[in-house]
């Protein structure tokens, strides 16, 4: 029978005289993030910057307390995440700082350098031998694949490729080169429902490459030759019509198996944060309305337990009434599928139970 792994849970109350920084360093501690060898260890902290507009992502405050924590213990942290794939302003390293900044993450507000893991233009990484059903090898950003420990700081929420973005997906698919990230997307790419579409065009001008076009009916068509399938039509689409047709299986097996190529050897922890969980991911240029109210915070050794327990306490949590799941019967079974109905996140959890990442089973320890 498998071990239970371990998730310490911090609720967001707190006392008179104390604060979230403080409740933050107690759940580290307790979790053992600290019996990690860090010193004189480069340790990569993953986090998404958050596309600039989109004002969901994590606070840089609780950065800082973890940089200390590691600084504290002889480490030399570093913040990291890879360029993305689609078109915005994370998409080489000069503007990815520069979003970065503006949101607040610099050395002055959390102690730790910003370092692009791929480079300039996404193309800096290692080729990492998983030999894997879909992936033989793994482009992983430079940065992340010659740091000595990973630990991942991720803003739970929901994701329209995967269900949810946690851990598993902060990792997989946040630590990828450009072209890591478009071995994963290449076969999933998006089909236009005609019916729906308005012709307004918002997926040609926001399609990296070239590969829509209106018709003469206006109706956006995609070139499947071109296409990478990125995701960013489905992403920027208000009415419908780009859609994701799924091989969600391959695309969410190869985000575990990148996981794996990352974590690999490699001493690793994770937060998952449980506040201003709205349905779409950080990649946006805004964000919506979070679905639940906030929860708290997740820490874990396990990146596939903190991942299905975060799931669940979103599931357990009343819906907000003004959210995109306002007017339905409360409680759902699971949000995440009522969001994106043609997408199954368990897909991704099962096979990194299969690839021994973690476990599902979990025993959740109030910190």
């Amino acid at each position: 029978m498998t071990q239970k792994s371990k998730v310490y849970f911090m609720g967001l109350r707190v006392h008179p005289g104390t604060n979230l920084l403080q409740r933050l360093e107690e759940l580290s501690l307790k979790a053992g993030m600290l019996s990690l060898d860090l010193k004189k260890k480069f340790t990569a902290i993953k986090i998404h910057f958050g596309e600039p507009g989109n004002l969901a992502f994590i606070r840089p405050n609780y950065l800082s307390v973890i940089s200390r924590l590691i600084q504290g213990a002889g480490g030399i942290p570093f913040l990291t995440d890879s360029n993305t794939l689609y078109k915005g302003r994370r998409s080489n390293a000069v503007d990815h700082l520069q979003s970065a900044m503006e949101n607040g993450f610099s050395p002055a507000t959390t102690g730790s350098h910003v370092i692009i893991a791929d480079g300039l233009k996404g193309t800096d990484f290692r080729e990492m031998r998983i030999d894997q059903n879909h992936c033989k090898t793994a482009k992983i950003g430079a940065a992340v694949a010659d740091a000595d420990v990973l630990i991942s700081v991720n803003h739970f929420k929901g994701h329209e490729l995967t269900g949810f973005g946690g851990a598993i997906k902060n990792i997989g698919m946040g630590c990828a080169s450009v072209g890591g990230k478009l071995e994963m997307h290449s076969n999933s790419q998006p089909l236009m429902v005609r019916k729906n579409c308005v012709g307004c065009g918002l997926c040609v001008k926001n399609c990296n490459y070239d590969a829509i076009h209106l018709d003469a009916e206006k109706k956006a068509v995609i070139d499947a030759s071109k296409c990478v399938g990125c995701g960013q039509c489905v992403a920027v689409c208000r009415y419908n019509a780009a859609q994701v047709k799924w091989d969600a299986k391959g695309t969410q097996e190869k985000i575990v198996e990148y996981t794996l190529a990352v974590l690999q050897g490699k001493p690793h922890f994770h937060f998952n944060f449980l506040m201003n969980i709205s349905p779409n991911c950080d990649c946006w240029p805004s964000n919506d309305m979070a679905i639940v109210p906030d929860i708290g915070i997740l820490a874990s050794f396990d990146p596939v337990a903190i991942d299905r327990a975060s799931v669940d306490l979103v599931n357990q949590a009343p819906i907000v009434p003004m959210s995109i799941l306002g007017g339905k019967e409360a409680p759902l079974k699971d949000k995440f599928c009522e969001v994106f109905p043609n997408t199954n996140w368990k897909l991704g959890l099962e096979y990194a139970e299969k690839l021994d990442l973690g476990t599902q089973d979990y025993e959740l320890i109030e910190a």
